[in-house]
């Protein structure tokens, strides 16, 4: 198999959080491109990830810091690694210090994938139970739940689609206002 790129992909769940650890433990390896998502883990629906995954060629190494980032499904993190390396894509779990090599078997790497896929999923339900919970005191107290407040105001908003309108890159825009890419979609849509 011919040497490919080296391709990163970083992830966190909120606009606000920081990815410099990621960057950090990612660039140690020189990736020739990082993909990077600030959106929720729940699916694979996600720019940069999608974006990534049309990107990679057969020989490439993606690299990810931890499982986690990668997914908080099992059933998706098994059906990445799996179509991944089926395209003769490695996969490199820094953290953990797994790879998934297409041209060798792992029979402990792939143990290790289901279980440490099976906690990932496993927090991310327990975030959504505490985060039923804190609604449901809220509510219990008489206060109205009304979701997370709009990182933008009305006329941010209009001033954001004008932009994009104007054939601005929605990418450019969406670091300009500070919010992700699927932030900016959502208040196109």
């Amino acid at each position: 198999m011919d040497k490919g790129q080296i391709i990163g992909y970083i992830r966190c769940s909120t606009a606000e959080q920081n990815s410099d650890r990621q960057h950090a433990a990612i660039s140690i390896f020189k990736p020739d491109r990082i993909f990077e998502d600030k959106a929720s883990g729940k699916d694979t629906n996600r720019p940069a990830l999608q974006e990534a995954l049309t990107y990679l060629r057969t020989g490439d190494t993606l690299l990810i810091t931890s499982l986690d980032r990668l997914g908080r499904s099992l059933q998706d993190l098994l059906s990445l690694v799996k179509s991944l390396t089926g395209k003769g894509i490695k996969l490199h779990f820094v953290n953990e210090a797994l790879v998934f090599d297409p041209d060798k078997n792992n029979p402990m790497g792939q143990l290790m994938l289901g279980v440490m896929g099976a906690f990932a999923e496993f927090e991310r339900n327990l975030i959504r139970e505490r985060q039923a919970q804190g609604i449901a005191v809220a509510k219990a107290k008489g206060n109205v739940y009304k979701g997370r407040k709009p990182t933008l105001d009305k006329e941010q908003v209009e001033q954001l689609r004008a932009e994009v309108s104007a054939g601005q890159v929605k990418a450019a825009v969406a670091k300009k206002f500070g919010i992700s890419r699927q932030t900016l979609y959502a208040y196109l849509e």
